[in-house]
Order: C-alpha cells, then structure tokens, then sequence
C-alpha cells in the first residue's frame, strides 16, 4: 500500500542503524494510502535534535525549529524535515505551543496533530501506526478532528480553514462534531496572519468541491473576508439569472478549470454587485458598473493576503474586464488587448464563458455564440498582426520628434494616433500616419491642455 521511494531509505537507514525508530509520517502517508504519489516527505523519530544531528553529521543541516524538535536534512537540494516525536501544552497565541516536551512513544506524536488522515505513521519495519482510525476515515472519505475538535482549533486557529481546505481539495465530507466546531471556533481565524492563510485560500479555492464547500461554510469564510457577506442573500431578480450573487459565484467557479487567477477572479467577479445594486419600476434589478467596485474588492482583499502584484494586477483585470460585451468587435477587441494583453483577453474571455454558463437560459445561446465569435476575431487580429498597441505602430516619438513634438506632446499624439488607427479611420502605414500628424499637428498639440 505505502511505497517508501529510495530517495528517502537512507532517512530511516541511518536513524534505525543508530538504534532509534523512524516513521514517515502525515500528509505523505494520507497521500500513499489515497494512491496519491506524495509531492514531499516528512519523518518522526524518537531521537532528539541533538542526536538527529549527529546521526547526519556528514550531511548539510537547517534548524528550522530545533526548539521545536524539528531538522532539515538536505541531500542534492532536496529538503526532509525530520522531527523529533513531541507533546504540545498550550497555545496562547492560537499557533505556537507554549511548551514543547520530547517523547519517546510515537502516539504521544500523532495525538497532537490536526487530522485523523493525517495522524498516521509507517516505516516498513513496524508498519502502519493508526491509532486514530485515520485509515478508516480515508476510505470513508471524512475529515475528523484528532481528538477534542474545539481543542485542536484553538491549538492552531488556521486548522478551521485546513479543514474547509481539504475538503475542498479531496472532496472529503467533514464529520459532524468537528463541522460544528468549525462554526464555534470561526471567529479565532481572526488571530491568524493573512499570510499564513493565503495558500490554504488559494487552494480551498482551486479545489474540485469547492461549490459545495462553500456553500456549506460561507460564515467560515466571511471571518477572513466579510466582502462576501453582502452576495450571501443578494437575490438578482433578472431575466438573466437564476441564482442568488453567492450561489452563481460558486457555479461559476465549479464551472472553471482549477487555475490560481481564474478561480479568484470568478469569486471576485460579482463581488460589487449588492454594492451598486438598484431595482427598477417593473421590479427588475440592475448592476451598472458593478465589475468595477467588483475590482476594487478584489484587489483590496488579495492585498490583504499578501498575494504578489503580478497577480493581484492580473485578477483585477480579469474582474474589471469579465463583463466586456464587445458591441464594437475588432474595435473593442483591440482596445481591451491593449490594456490587458493578448494572453489575459483569452482568460477573459474564458471567465465570461463560465459567467454565462452560470447564468438562466436566457439569451444563454446568443451570448455563448457571441462570446465564440469574439475568441475567433481575436485569434485573427493576433495571427494577422493587426496593430492595437504603441509598438506596433508605424509612427514613433522620433518621428514626431522631426515634426516639431516635444516632451508629453509625443506621448499623447501618439496615443490619439492608434484610437484613430484602432477604430479603423487611419492605416497603419507610416506616409499616411505622418501626413495625419503633419494636417493635424495643431490639433494633436492642444489635446488634453
């Protein structure tokens, strides 16, 4: 069942041949049960620090938390965290222990960890170590709090959203004491760093039941992000939708393919809605502009959780832009890749699929046929060369430059010269462009003066 890849043998060979036991143990082992190949490989033993230290001697050391029981070997670049079995008293940060006591029985190791799937243990000379019943609950498909749920929550707060995380990601069910503690202990995610959170958010979000999860443990997650509490009963009463603001975010999710930009700007891209929501003498609701306040959300709360500007400018672009409707075709087409770029208008185009999909039936057909025929007219404007940014314009600053521009008037001249070649009255051939330039010159001057 659990294969131990010989890249880790040496690990439990040099522990074992220095007369101390060694699992490998977590989420290495839940992954080998699941038939999962493990991305990394973590061990415990019942030696300590300072004799795990000097059992790899010969090998290059990292004290990453000696403190806390924990060395890194590193052999070719790769990393094994090995640490030494350990009790944990206390918790007043909601993270740290307060107490730290080596132990030389591998249970008192398992008892302290968050999950029954992961407190398991294996080496091939004593087998499977499961006193939880983790395995069981592998096979069940259950997420179960090792011992009491309130208690490993207030441990280490981000746990909650582990939880939720995992569910997510495995499409495991939680089993009900530790749900319920889940709600009774949300609140203490507000003592953990952002972070430290964003990679469990990204991945609670990437995951393949993300609907149902979320849809289940939306107060969860309104602790760490009350932004999307006003979509939670934001009804749209409108032709084109059938679901309330929160519930057609998450079908427009489930919809999408797991990529990190994608899944974040479709949980973004309505988030404005209840924000500019007004409803009309007929009863009908309206949501003008609501990608843009959408857009301000979005990257407000990926600041928040520390998210790189790559890819902060990036999803706000995606949540600006989703609900382009590019009544001008190649004109618009041209203007949104020269703000976003040809790759992102792809995923735009993409988003606003699965923003459709997720919508009611009407007009459903048209705006999936519409939507298909903006990707063919984009992929034509690419594959010809059409021009839609300054580099690729026929005219340059030097050449205004010769004509009499100077400083900030070369800039806006020129960008008034590609809205005229965009919009298809001008050519992008240099003769021509220069004698535009040459009949309009005073004109191309006094704009925005």
């Amino acid at each position: 069942m659990i294969t131990i890849p010989e890249k880790c043998r040496f690990i439990f060979e040099k522990l074992e041949n220095a007369g101390f036991e060694c699992y490998a143990v977590g989420g290495c082992v839940r992954d080998s049960i699941m038939g999962i190949t493990p991305k990394d490989w973590d061990f415990t033993t019942n030696a300590t620090p300072d004799e795990i230290t000097e059992v790899f001697c010969d090998y290059k050391l990292v004290d990453i938390g000696k403190k806390f029981g924990t060395i890194c070997v590193i052999v070719s670049e790769e990393t094994f965290e090995i640490t030494t079995y350990r009790i944990e008293r206390g918790y007043s940060d909601n993270r740290h222990p307060d107490t730290v006591l080596f132990s030389s029985m591998i249970n008192d190791d398992l008892s302290r960890r968050d999950f029954t799937m992961n407190s398991i243990a294996f080496s091939e000379k004593y087998g499977i170590v499961d006193p939880f019943g983790g395995v069981e609950d592998i096979h069940n498909r259950v997420i179960r709090c090792t011992g009491e749920p309130s208690l490993r929550f207030s441990e280490d707060a981000l746990r909650i959203l582990r939880a939720i995380r995992f569910a997510s990601v495995l499409g495991f069910n939680i089993e009900k004491t530790t749900s319920e503690a889940l709600f009774m202990c949300k609140d203490n995610l507000t003592s953990v760093n952002p972070n430290r959170m964003q990679k469990e958010l990204t991945s609670l979000l990437c995951g393949m039941n993300v609907q149902s999860v979320l849809s289940n443990y939306a107060p969860v997650l309104s602790v760490i992000i009350p932004e999307i509490e006003p979509m939670l009963e934001c009804v749209q009463n409108n032709p084109h939708h059938k679901y309330d603001v929160w519930n057609h975010t998450l079908k427009a999710m489930s919809l999408s393919e797991p990529d990190e930009r994608i899944r974040l700007a479709l949980f973004f891209h309505d988030s404005g809605k209840p924000f500019v929501k007004t409803t009309d003498d007929n009863g009908i609701d309206h949501f003008k502009k609501h990608q843009i306040k959408s857009a301000e959300i979005a990257s407000d709360v990926l600041k928040r959780f520390c998210y790189s500007s790559s890819l902060i400018n990036d999803v706000v672009c995606l949540v600006r832009y989703h609900d382009e409707r590019f009544y001008k075709m190649g004109e618009s087409i041209k203007n949104l890749i020269s703000i976003i770029g040809e790759q992102l208008i792809y995923t735009v185009i993409y988003i606003s699929q699965c923003d459709i999909l997720a919508q009611s039936n009407y007009k459903q057909e048209y705006k999936l046929s519409h939507l298909d025929n903006v990707k063919k007219e984009t992929d034509r404007i690419i594959s010809m060369g059409e021009c839609y940014s300054l580099s690729q314009l026929s005219l340059n600053g030097d050449d205004l430059k010769a004509v009499g521009f100077v400083g900030k008037e070369i800039g806006t001249a020129l960008e008034s010269v590609l809205k005229k070649v965009i919009k298809g009255k001008l050519s992008n051939e240099k003769t021509q462009l220069l004698q535009y330039v040459y009949d309009n010159k005073q004109m191309l001057l006094t704009i925005d003066k």
